[in-house]
């Protein structure tokens, strides 16, 4: 466990009250500060009888404008005049040059239970990336130039703190809203921009930091490379390395490396921390970010399940969320004295998160619409259980290691390998992106790699979530030696891939899953355990044909005896999931949409089957892969005729076969 972070300014000489920290790892902090006066940057009330050594203490120096806190309940006798400490200020968003005054660091009061009154976006976005803000703050105290990489949404809540943290001037280089949010520069304005970035950049003094909110807007790279307004502004940044930055740009568009390296280093912030500091201590980010009246509108509110489900959010849009599944409880008549169950706002936060992605949709397959594959069901089951935290594991390290991050599932085409993604997702109340594999493939270098990257955040914000390529083994083959074009950019995807998979949040839950009929062309790093986990989905044996038939039978309103299953089982032997499914597809047809209808008798579904075999057949004799047919008995004696075109006669009676027998021949 972190601990608590003090910023502590003494009143006598700094490094005396540092030495007295280090003799005084054993004693509480007020009993330091009793001997040792100084003021506080931020409350102590909780933490000031906690040991010195289960903190860690940052000696800082203040200005007159930073506001500070007398720790409570001491009489500070070593300061020889009385100071008074100034309320905390919240800073306006001040114009360019301007002194910066200090960001307020507490949000509302908190009630009794954690939970605020009430939060803006901008309290938010401070209390989940506390730790965050000071990190970069102390990089920009010591003259370094840093960049962070996070959601567009947030930046303009995010810089203000951060400048204010650092208790540094700041300097802005503001886009006009309209071309901020449009993404579009003029090349008239650029060259205004370009010019006033010489004049900000050649103009600070020490104390201030220059702050590019829009630094992607300004030098992002396109399919043609960078423009040449980019290699100006490039260029410009390096004619003064030693001048502090502080520049934001979004994950999803790129930022060139050669502009990148200018910054000393390179925060990425994703998602939401499981913990976030509150008043001195760390609270779940369930209870912190979401208010009283909030959590009391779900009897079974649990912050550490809420956590699941909002990972890959950032605090602005887990606020948004939260509204929109308020607004939806009010609508259905909310009743104070009779909460909702949680499961609704988990719900609505999904619903949420698929309206605002035009990609992610909410699966409606169930692990009961599949039929058959049982063991490939407990597997999964079992995957998905370990992510939701079901198992009582040693620690939580160890359930993390036992997290599995994809699947590889091959086998024939139409086994339903698809369909297990779908039921996944629903099992883990995710939404679900299908990409199909030449979707990704882009004639631009590097494009291709740009459209990996953003699948994959966008499938982190959209946590929990399940990613599925289809036909993977086109995105995924084996890496080649050669120097030709199209290798080099096949193994770039790879390499992209790879790097995505090994950088996946034990927070945030997140599944890939790969679907191929040619296992034997996947990139052999690809098929290690640790990323994918290969799982064979082959034709279903007469148990699963069986079941399957039934759910269709069910799914297309056809009426089915048991003894009439067992036939359809039987003569389906070769034949996939989607074939079976198909023969009640027809057969539905013919009972609904012909006149007469075609009633679904076994005559009927003889003929579908036989239909079936023969399109089999033709395809087999094409060059096309064979599917192992059934031998028909011929019935012995006359019979009745078959319906013309009739492959097979189905009987699920005591007919010329015996009971559950298929007869006839092909004709």
């Amino acid at each position: 466990m972190s601990r608590t972070l003090v910023s502590l300014a003494p009143l006598g000489d700094a490094e005396a009250f540092q030495d007295a920290l280090f003799n005084a790892q054993d004693r509480t902090l007020r009993e330091v500060l009793e001997a040792w006066p100084a003021l506080s940057l931020e409350p102590l009330a909780e933490v000031l009888d906690r040991r010195v050594s289960d903190l860690r203490i940052k000696v800082v120096t203040i200005s007159e404008r930073t506001p500070v806190f007398w720790p409570p309940g001491l009489t500070l006798k070593a300061a020889a005049a009385p100071v008074v400490a100034p309320a905390p200020v919240v800073a306006p968003i001040a114009p360019a040059a301007a002194k910066a005054p200090p960001v307020a660091r507490a949000p509302a009061a908190p009630a009794a239970d954690g939970h605020p009154q009430a939060i803006s976006e901008a309290q938010a976005v401070e209390i989940a990336y506390g730790d965050e803000i000071e990190q970069v703050a102390s990089f920009l105290r010591a003259g370094l130039s840093a960049m962070v990489i996070c959601d567009k949404l947030i930046v303009r809540h995010l810089w203000p703190r951060i400048v204010a943290a650092a208790r540094l001037d700041r300097v802005v280089l503001e886009l006009p809203p309209e071309e901020a949010e449009a993404g579009i520069v003029p090349r008239g304005l650029r060259q205004m921009q370009i010019a006033r970035l010489r004049e900000l950049i050649f103009g600070l003094k020490e104390g201030q930091v220059l702050v590019l909110p829009h630094l992607d807007l300004l030098v992002a790279a396109t399919e043609r490379g960078m423009s040449s307004e980019a290699r100006e502004i490039t260029e410009l940044l390096y004619e003064a390395p030693d001048r502090p930055l502080l520049a934001f740009a979004d994950r999803s568009l790129v930022v060139p490396e050669v502009v990148a390296a200018r910054f000393s280093v390179r925060i990425s912030l994703s998602g939401l921390p499981r913990e976030v500091p509150v008043e001195g201590r760390r609270a779940p980010v369930g209870v912190a970010l979401v208010t009283q009246r909030e959590r009391a509108m779900f009897a079974d509110y649990n912050p550490v399940e809420l956590f699941k489900q909002v990972a890959g959010l950032n605090p602005i849009r887990l606020r948004d969320a939260i509204a929109y599944a308020v607004h939806i409880e009010a609508q259905r008549g909310h009743d104070p004295n009779n909460p909702s169950r949680v499961a609704r706002l988990y719900e609505s936060i999904r619903v949420f998160k698929a309206q605002t992605s035009e990609d992610f949709v909410i699966p409606d397959v169930t692990m009961g619409d599949i039929g058959g594959y049982e063991d490939v069901k407990a597997l999964l089951s079992r995957a998905i259980q370990l992510l939701a935290g079901v198992f009582q594991l040693p620690d939580d390290k160890l359930r993390r290691e036992l997290i599995p991050r994809g699947f590889l599932f091959h086998g024939p085409p139409g086994t339903g390998k698809t369909l297990f993604a779908k039921a996944i997702a629903n099992q883990m109340n995710a939404t679900i992106r299908v990409v199909s594999g030449p979707e990704v493939t882009d004639m631009y270098v590097g494009e291709s790699e740009r459209k990996l990257r953003a699948i994959f955040a966008e499938a982190r914000r959209n946590a929990p979530s399940v990613v599925v390529f289809d036909e993977f083994d086109s995105i995924a083959a084996k890496r080649s030696g050669r120097d030709d074009g199209g290798s080099r950019a096949g193994n770039a995807l790879v390499a992209q891939i790879l790097t995505e998979m090994d950088g996946f949040r034990p927070d945030v839950p997140m599944l890939v899953i790969g679907t191929t009929n040619r296992l034997n062309l996947i990139d052999e790093a690809l098929l290690r355990p640790s990323r994918f986990q290969p799982i064979a989905i082959g034709l279903p044996d007469e148990a699963a044909r069986r079941r399957i038939a039934e759910v269709h039978a069910k799914h297309f309103r056809i009426e089915a005896s048991p003894a009439l299953l067992d036939v359809i089982a039987e003569a389906t032997h070769g034949m996939n999931g989607d074939q079976i499914r198909s023969i009640f597809r027809d057969a539905c047809v013919g009972l609904f949409c012909e006149t007469p209808p075609a009633l679904p008798t076994p005559e009927r579904l003889g003929f579908l089957v036989g239909r079936i075999r023969a399109a089999a057949d033709e395809q087999r004799l094409e060059g096309a892969a064979p599917i192992v047919a059934v031998a028909a008995r011929a019935p012995s004696g006359p019979g009745p005729r078959r319906p013309s075109g009739a492959l097979f006669t189905l009987s699920s009676g005591n007919g010329p076969g015996g009971p559950g027998t298929s007869g006839g021949g092909s004709t």
